[in-house]
């Protein structure tokens, strides 16, 4: 009985380690794709933030114009890539760049993730598309209290 209960003990662990390897794989590679996001910009490489980016992508942000209705300012794949070849990130001093990601959540081939940037945060969806993690959606808002600190 002893031998069956290790025997079974042992199947259980090694079960666990195995199903825990491929989440640890995931887990890496959401962070690389959000650092390739973030980083990419600051350092102005366009084709690292294509290769984190669906096509298909959508960044957006809720504003509110000067009579305070709200409206939607978005940016496509293709936008953003093209701002970030043009340097948009470039002129963030390297003392205020802040690139800190924590994963929400992950639930199969879906997770969510938000990157403290230097005076935003980003909210992303992130999806497993051909084998790779993209980034499908981005809802962001400024953080007031680093702009108020010069972030």
């Amino acid at each position: 009985m002893r031998q069956i209960t290790a025997g079974i003990a042992s199947l259980l662990i090694a079960a666990s380690a195995a199903a825990q390897a491929p989440a640890a794989a995931d887990s890496a590679a959401i962070k690389a794709t959000a650092l390739d996001y973030i980083d990419g910009w600051y350092a102005g490489d366009a084709a690292r933030m294509e290769r984190a980016l669906h096509p298909e992508l959508a960044k957006r942000i809720v504003m509110s114009d000067p009579q305070g209705r709200s409206r939607l300012g978005q940016q496509s794949a293709m936008t953003l890539v093209q701002n970030t070849a043009r340097g948009g990130g470039k002129d963030t001093p390297a003392d205020k760049r802040k690139d800190e990601v924590r994963i929400l959540d992950i639930y199969q081939n879906a997770a969510s993730v938000r990157v403290q940037a230097s005076s935003w945060v980003d909210y992303l969806h992130v999806a497993k598309s051909n084998g790779r993690w993209v980034i499908v959606n981005v809802l962001w808002e400024m953080d007031p209290a680093a702009m108020q600190q010069g972030r």
